[in-house]
Parts: C-alpha cells; structure tokens; sequence
C-alpha cells in the first residue's frame, strides 16, 4: 500500500517548444499572395513569385546582372554623386544614409555592355536609392549615357523606377526633365534607338519625361506607372478610378505601352528589338 501511493516522478512536457532561430532572409513572404518562399528559390525564379507572379523589385546591379550578358558593365560616371546645392535640411545626411543602405552614389547606374552580343548603352535605376528620384547627378548621368549612345551610334536601353522629381534639390531636380528629353530629341533624330522599361514603380517627373519617350516602351507586368497617385487623381476629378489604374497591363490596354514583358523574357525581347534593328553584334565588328 505504501508503494502504491507514494510520489512519483513523471516527465513533464514545457508549455512552451523553444523557438527555433531562423536566419533572417531565409524566407520571403509575397506582398501580393501571401506565399511565403525560401529566398533562394526565388533568386532562381529571378525575384519572381512562383504562385501569383507578382515581380519583386530589383536593385540596379541584379538588374543589370540578369540583363547583360555575364552581369558585365563598364560604367560611366561612377564617381559622380549628389551634393546639397540648395543647402536643404538635413539632406546631406539623407544623401549619406542612402549610400550606405543601398551601396550607390546616386539612384541610377549607366554604362554600356552586351546583350546576347549585341553592344548596348544602359541606364539603370534602383529605387533603394531615395526611391529612385530624379536629382541633378541622375539627370546628368542618363543625359551623358544618352549622349555616349549617340556618339558610339549604340542602342539605349534604360529601365526606369522612380518615385519622381527629388524635392531636396527643387528647381535643379525639375531641369532634368527638360535636359534628358532633350538629348533624348537629338539622339532618336539622328536615328538612335531607345527602348524605354518601366519598372515598379515609374512615377512622376521620370514617368513624365524620358521614361515615355521610346521608340519602344516595354513594362514589367504589374508595374505601377503614372504621373500623379491615384489618392491625388480621384480627390481632383472626384471618381472612383478602376482598381487596375495605372497599371502596365491598363496602360499597355489604353496605347501607352507597347508590350508587357515577364521578366523571364524580357533579355531575349530586348535582344529581338536589337536583331530587328540590324544592330552588329560585338564580334561583327571585332572582326571588322
């Protein structure tokens, strides 16, 4: 009897499992679907959900990495970066902020390169720079990469992203709109090709300068592209604006756009464009 009630010892089970740690960046959770990813896949899937196909923005080296062939660039200007010409408030330490948080001098990097051997003059905008807005350096490196395209007689190819116009730098930021279709004007009047990539998101001054100006204007699907945002637009005009507005598949359905380009593709359409144009590819005039 004694044994029989006597304490005994029984393994108890924690109320709490100890939390596992999982390395940040493991997984990536879509902002469209909800799907969660391991980060890997996706970087094999070129940033691209498998689920829904929503399309991750991509900073400007991965986008040049996916586009030209090998990732290799000789660039232009890459010492150039932004000042604080107007003295604005606490700008300089924004400017230094985002140079070390996205690994740029500025928001866009311009060169040239080949695709599928095609030589081409790029410019590439990363909007983990200031959001990818249009200051005096950008304006001044996609005009000098416009006037390098125009002098070597090379295709241009830019991809656009940007939140617009960079208020810090006022009047000098808004120049560059004028400046950049400008050059834009005498390149493609002297035959130059442009083809133009709106990227998520293209807004603004960009979207209102040389982002529109391509002999062709190609967008990822998905893509948010437009001038003013939509709150702006519905509280002037006082409708209720559709739920796909300003979209690249509404603007490619009202004549804005000419193509919508998975990203899968877009390198191989780029290089059709070139191929149709009767562009040399690099070894062609290697050899000549």
């Amino acid at each position: 009897m004694k044994d029989l009630f006597s304490k005994k010892k029984y393994a108890t089970i924690p109320s709490e499992r100890p939390k596992r740690d999982i390395p940040e960046g493991l997984m990536n959770k879509c902002s469209k679907c909800g799907t969660i990813q391991y980060s890997k896949e996706l970087e094999k899937n070129l940033k691209v959900c498998s689920s829904c196909g929503h399309h991750y923005r991509l900073n400007a080296w991965e986008r040049i990495a996916m586009t030209l062939d090998g990732g290799r660039l000789t660039q232009y200007d890459e010492d150039m970066e932004s000042v604080d010409p107007l003295t604005f408030p606490g700008y300089e330490a924004k400017l230094e902020q985002q140079k070390a948080k996205s690994g740029l001098k500025d928001s866009v990097v311009t060169g040239e390169g080949t695709i599928d051997g095609y030589p081409v003059v790029v410019a590439v905008m990363s909007f983990d720079f200031f959001t990818g807005s249009m200051g005096s350096v950008a304006g001044e490196k996609i005009t000098r990469a416009i006037e390098a395209a125009h002098s070597k007689s090379l295709p241009l190819i830019i991809f656009s992203t940007s939140s617009g116009a960079r208020m810090q730098e006022s009047i000098l930021s808004l120049m560059q709109m004028a400046k950049t279709s400008a050059a834009l004007s005498r390149f493609q009047g002297d035959g130059g090709l442009y083809i133009s990539v709106f990227t998520d998101p293209t807004t603004g001054g960009v979207s209102a300068s040389f982002a529109s100006l391509g002999d062709y204007n190609l967008a990822e699907p998905g893509a948010l592209i437009g001038f003013a945002g939509r709150i702006v637009i519905e509280q002037t005009i006082r409708q209720k604006l559709p739920d796909n507005f300003q979209t690249a598949e509404f603007n490619l359905q009202h004549g804005q756009l000419d193509k919508v380009v998975h990203r899968k593709d877009m390198k191989s359409t780029l290089s059709k464009l070139l191929d149709l144009h009767g562009v040399k590819k690099e070894e062609s005039i290697d050899a000549e």
